[in-house]
């Protein structure tokens, strides 16, 4: 098996104070984007699958914070999550804000990035900001 790349982002960690609600959010989101939910007794982990099995790149932790206080916002902090289409980017930010999400950017086509970024913004029941994304020019647009 080749080394990974030496700077490949492996993992982010957001913290949550009500675990039943980021449980529905984050299952609302990550799911249908193909992560696997793991639930454990310090909180959740979702994953992609690698090829050959195990964990793939960029798995998503959702706990309480480590020291004890209060999970915040990160004032100009987003994590982004790369999708295969614009319906999907539609689909996922619906999910989203059923599940407790708020949203913080319809899904539509945001030029001042390029022509052809699609995008949705919602945030977590903590507040933190994620994006939905497809950039794909060949990707339908429904």
């Amino acid at each position: 098996m080749p080394e990974p790349p030496a700077a490949m982002l492996s993992y982010i960690t957001l913290g949550a104070n009500d675990m039943r609600a980021s449980e529905r959010f984050y299952t609302a989101l990550l799911v249908p984007l193909g992560y696997r939910k793991q639930v454990d007794p310090e909180g959740l982990t979702f994953a992609l699958p690698a090829p050959g099995g195990g964990s793939g790149p960029c798995v998503v932790y959702v706990k309480p914070p480590f020291d004890g206080r209060p999970a915040t916002v990160g004032n100009g902090s987003m994590t982004a999550f790369r999708t295969g289409s614009h319906d999907s980017v539609r689909q996922v930010h619906a999910a989203a804000i059923a599940a407790g999400g708020s949203d913080e950017g319809a899904p539509g086509f945001r030029a001042a990035y390029s022509k052809d970024f699609f995008v949705a913004y919602v945030r977590d029941p903590v507040g933190n900001k994620i994006a939905l994304f497809c950039n794909d020019p060949a990707a339908v647009q429904g």
